[in-house]
């Protein structure tokens, strides 16, 4: 019997150091993408969340640049983007979590207030 592989949504946010130039998030991010889409996976939404102070210091620096990434991709997808993100030298943190009907709602409904917002 095969075994199922369903399509689950997950949100990821990475932190990068602060000391990067511009053109380097754009690359990196746009390879980031590539990755995922390259792999079936339906980005559904992306923020740069841009620098912010760290709660406590990674790699001594106090102040990271944050990328939050919403997406869907089969779930054995995950281990490979695990091992995708440690092998980059530039991502400090990430955090990848599986989204739950609930929270998919919460940001169903965020994204159209901060388009809302926007518009006015």
């Amino acid at each position: 019997m095969p075994r199922l592989d369903p399509v689950q949504q997950y949100e990821l946010t990475m932190i990068w150091p602060p000391d990067l130039q511009a053109e380097e998030y754009k690359q990196y991010l746009e390879e980031f993408n590539q990755f995922l889409t390259g792999n079936q996976a339906e980005i559904i939404n992306q923020e740069i969340w841009g620098l912010r102070r760290l709660a406590y210091p990674i790699r001594k620096r106090e102040a990271g640049y944050y990328v939050y990434t919403e997406f869907r991709v089969r779930a054995s997808f995950i281990a490979q983007l695990r091992r995708y993100l440690q092998l980059r030298p530039y991502i400090m943190r990430e955090l990848i979590v599986k989204l739950d009907k609930h929270a998919i709602e919460f940001n169903r409904r965020r994204q159209e207030k901060l388009k809302a917002q926007t518009s006015a």
